[in-house]
């Protein structure tokens, strides 16, 4: 569906009762409220449907709270998870007052990266290919209180569960490291990504594959098409809602959680991305691994602004706990064909242009999707239009290297509050292009360092499972 009265005709002939219209919020949450049909009409789709903002983070006050979220025709689909039909549509804000697009909603500002993008002539479109993975846990537990701070996780596939009595404990665990992949039943999730996966694509999400990941513990991740901007972003916060409830329909949970097992590989975001114009591909070319020079100045672009870029693509204090060396996370700001260890990889794909790309892989999915395509796309054009060369490739095993080797190579932020100060200090990429507005910055800034930094300097660090769990 791609037109207000289409949607309107499927609510008709489907006597459809409940209209769930979810939008986001800036840390990367769904919220949503849910309306019966008779509200909806085609004013929704244009002058939006009003809500209270007041309570939403990182948002208005309450003295200026009154919103209005304005329906997307083409993020409808019908709810898998509720009793009576159910139909979710996603939305974008608007302010009231003005009739203007309000610019700290995060879906909005992914829209202003794509127009960005259209104004420079560089292209006409930003495809992202993100690649989630997640923990299927049977018990989450955590709490923080006046005599005790905890938290506990559990799996049936965790390593640490060979002893446990299971009446009968059948043995299959899966070894640290040692979940890419094993067939089952060491692998026990197969039935239940595979429903993931289906739901997924009644919900409209184009699925590729699914399977189970690195870690011991239940850790997975499903596939889906890359896509543009927008509808990337949207189809990961589709794929979240689904394998979470998925997962509750089984009697278990999910978290995409960067780093919730001690010793073992943490849950990240690889993003695929490449610009094209009019329909054709922009990143091949004779250059180092088929790519072209705009697709190497991209990657500058990249690596430049990448202490900063965390602080949005990796936005929380336990994604610094993933960021270490040998978990296949990479925290050297180099770049090579083919090789997992540099934080931008191109992927060995063949002499096709069309499927010339580069993969950042220090994100993870604790971020907001709209943003954190919005600046890297933002990073990426800023390469492009300075001809920021990212230098020589660096072939190597990066872990391997010796220390001094290592000492030459620039690394990510070792924590939040650092890759904040980046932020801070370099961020005329994303303002100077009219994408993030300077309000949005310093807001993004101060949110993040009054609600999680500073929080968690008071507590202890299980006080991160309250905050994170359920990103």
């Amino acid at each position: 569906m791609t037109t207000p009265q289409e949607v309107l005709k499927l609510i008709q002939d489907q006597k459809i009762q409940m209209i769930d219209l979810k939008f986001i919020d800036a840390p990367g949450t769904w919220q949503h409220l849910t309306v019966y049909h008779n509200q909806i009409d085609e004013s929704s789709f244009t002058d939006g449907v009003p809500f209270d903002g007041s309570s939403i983070r990182g948002w208005k006050g309450i003295e200026e709270s009154d919103m209005t979220m304005v329906l997307d025709p083409n993020t409808a689909w019908i709810d898998p998870f509720m009793k009576e039909p159910t139909l979710s549509i996603i939305c974008s804000i608007k302010e009231p007052r003005t009739g203007e697009w309000y610019n700290r909603c995060p879906r909005v500002i992914a829209q202003k990266a794509v127009d960005y993008l259209v104004s420079t002539g560089l292209g006409d479109t930003a495809f992202f290919g993100p690649e989630a993975e997640f923990f299927i846990f049977d018990d989450v537990r955590y709490d923080q209180t006046a005599n005790e701070g905890y938290y506990h996780v559990d799996s049936v596939e965790g390593r640490w569960n060979t002893g446990r009595k299971e009446s009968p404990n059948l043995g299959y665990k899966t070894r640290f490291k040692e979940g890419y992949f094993p067939v089952p039943p060491t692998d026990s999730f197969q039935d239940i990504r595979t429903e993931m996966l289906l739901t997924m694509a009644a919900c409209g999400v184009p699925i590729e594959k699914q399977h189970h990941e690195v870690a011991t513990g239940g850790q997975c991740e499903l596939g889906f098409r890359f896509g543009k901007l927008i509808e990337a972003a949207d189809w990961l916060m589709t794929y979240k809602y689904v394998i979470k409830n998925v997962a509750r329909k089984y009697g278990k949970t999910v978290t995409f959680m960067p780093k919730p097992i001690f010793g073992d590989n943490g849950s990240g975001m690889h993003c695929h991305q490449s610009i094209w114009k009019d329909g054709k591909p922009l990143f091949g070319g004779d250059k180092y691994a088929g790519l072209s020079d705009m697709a190497l100045y991209y990657i500058g672009g990249i690596l430049k602004h990448a202490p900063a870029l965390l602080a949005i693509t990796n936005p929380t204090t336990n994604s610094y706990k993933r960021l270490v060396p040998g978990y296949e996370a990479p925290v050297n700001l180099a770049y090579s064909q083919g090789n997992r260890s540099a934080s931008v990889r191109i992927p060995l794909s063949g002499s096709n242009p069309k499927a010339k790309r580069l993969e950042f892989r220090c994100p993870d999915a604790t971020s907001n999707p709209y943003l954190a395509f919005a600046a890297m796309l933002c990073a990426g054009i800023d390469g492009i239009k300075n001809k920021i060369h990212p230098g020589e490739p660096l072939d190597k095993n990066i872990y391997e290297l010796s220390p001094d080797e290592l000492a030459k190579i620039p690394s990510t932020p070792g924590s939040l509050d650092l890759a904040l100060s980046a932020l801070e200090n370099d961020h005329a990429f994303l303002t100077d292009t009219g994408v993030f507005t300077e309000d949005f910055i310093q807001n993004w800034i101060e949110y993040k360092l009054v609600n999680e930094v500073k929080q968690l300097q008071l507590r202890p660090h299980p006080y991160e499972f309250y905050l994170y769990y359920d990103c």
